[in-house]
């Protein structure tokens, strides 16, 4: 088996042959480590490439599935994950050159998990400092869009979504604040699911916003992101936010049968000018796709969607600068110029203003939990543009950039995470310049096995989630 077709299938692909014994993990995971130093160097997607811990780790899968103890889907598959999440032995930086060279002494919940599932942890992944900052502020290099090396891979999970859509890694995790797992996902042609708030722990996560801060799957299918999450999900002690609740098994709650789903179509976030006229017809058209897979889809309104962005940025600025209050007053000159700006923002934000911003969440969350009421999912696109250009450097922003951020990219991700809710972004076609857009599916709280078949149903009636960039 050649190393090019080992790395093209899915997880979900190579798992089945993993489990025949096919292929080893140790094939698997070297034909990964090999395009990682060729290709790796042109997307800057990895902060750490944990080479020998990932080979030690093959092994160890190879023995055990050769001795009858297959632990499961995830066994053998190598999984990059966001440099956010603490790794045992491993540098765990945060995107930050403050944490260059700390090697953690203990995992993550969601690393233990994956560990016991038996997947191959291959790397940690590039991404903003602190996963707090707005812009394009990664110490460790900008992260390439596969797509477009040209191109920006959207927030602070962009390394995470460069290496999967590149083929550096099987799947991979991310981290949700505000959307930094539907955003890269939706730049780069991926499926990347925001799940519901509690589902899985954040114990050992470097926090941005201890009341949103989401981890996740970014995979190239939905089958994937099935897989991966059922691996991190579940109940933590050492997570008091985490829900005391059975864990479903996501992977076989992919049916393809959404018949009886009710899907809304959220009209503010899809005839606006703030969508650009590619994506919109590319999302109109997946809405025709979801038409003759449901008896039930219709447009709704939601006026109060567009503000959700001032409200999240308000709340999170907070509670990021409460994360980082000791740096802050002592240490402030050792983060990066655009996060020290950022965490003094968050500092000087009344008490009043903070508490008004988490009154308008409960109000936006009732509002919203109420439509879900009667729609089984609501659909609008994940960014209102494909993927921009990576800019030059820039100071801070003016009035009307920071009201154009607002009212833009994050009106779009936002409100989701005020609600808690658990949301989907899935490829749904490309624009002329042969960039992705992203569709995005938002469910109810703890229905993260709806959202994921809406999304694997229109995979299997779609062929976008087939198509490779072309890298060299």
């Amino acid at each position: 088996m050649s190393d090019f077709n080992i790395a093209y299938y899915t997880a979900r692909e190579l798992s089945k042959k993993i489990e025949s014994k096919e292929i080893s993990p140790v094939e698997a995971t070297q034909s990964y480590l090999d395009r990682i130093e060729t290709l790796d160097k042109k997307l800057n997607s990895y902060i750490t490439v944990s080479r020998e811990e990932a080979l030690s780790a093959a092994h160890r899968a190879e023995r055990e599935i050769i001795s009858g103890q297959y632990r499961g889907p995830l066994h053998g598959i190598p999984v990059a994950v966001k440099d956010q999440l603490l790794t045992k032995d491993i540098q765990t930086t945060a995107g930050s050159e403050i944490l260059r060279g700390w090697i953690p002494e203990r995992d993550a919940t969601c690393i233990v998990k994956l560990k016991d599932a038996g997947a191959v942890v291959i790397g940690k992944t590039n991404m903003t400092e602190y996963a707090i900052t707005t812009n394009h502020n990664f110490p460790y290099g900008i992260p390439l869009n596969p797509w477009d090396p040209t191109r920006y891979t959207g927030s602070s999970s962009g390394g995470s979504a460069a290496a999967t859509a590149a083929f550096l890694c099987a799947t991979s995790l991310g981290e949700d604040t505000g959307g930094s797992v539907r955003g890269p996902a939706s730049f780069c042609g991926l499926a990347g699911l925001r799940p519901t708030w509690g589902l899985v722990s954040r114990y050992g996560l470097l926090a941005a916003s201890w009341s949103m801060d989401t981890v996740g799957p970014i995979s190239r299918t939905v089958e994937d992101c099935a897989m991966t999450l059922q691996a991190i999900s579940g109940y933590d002690p050492l997570d008091p936010y985490t829900w005391k609740i059975a864990v479903p098994d996501y992977l076989s709650s992919l049916s393809g049968d959404i018949r009886d789903v009710k899907i809304g179509v959220v009209k503010e976030r899809l005839h606006t000018d703030d969508v650009d006229i590619e994506v919109r017809t590319t999302v109109e058209a997946a809405t025709d796709v979801l038409k003759q897979l449901t008896k039930f889809v219709e447009e709704i309104s939601l006026p109060d969607i567009v503000h959700c962005a001032t409200y999240s940025m308000t709340i999170g600025l907070v509670e990021g600068a409460a994360v980082h209050r000791n740096i802050i007053r002592n240490h402030s000159h050792m983060y990066q110029r655009e996060l020290r700006l950022v965490n003094l923002v968050g500092s000087l934000i009344p008490a009043q203003t903070y508490y008004k911003a988490q009154q308008l969440r409960g109000v936006w969350r009732e509002r919203l939990l109420k439509v879900l009421e009667s729609y089984d999912v609501l659909v609008y696109p994940t960014s209102p543009s494909t993927a921009p250009k990576v800019p030059p450097p820039t100071g801070l922003q003016n009035r009307a950039d920071a009201k154009a951020d607002l009212y833009g990219r994050r009106s779009f991700t936002h409100p989701v995470n005020l609600a808690g809710c658990p949301a989907l972004s899935v490829n749904c076609g490309f624009n002329s310049e042969g960039l992705p857009v992203g569709l995005q599916i938002i469910g109810r709280p703890g229905e993260d096995s709806t959202v994921l078949n809406v999304g694997y149903a229109y995979q299997e009636a779609t062929d976008w989630h087939k198509r490779r960039p072309v890298i060299s």
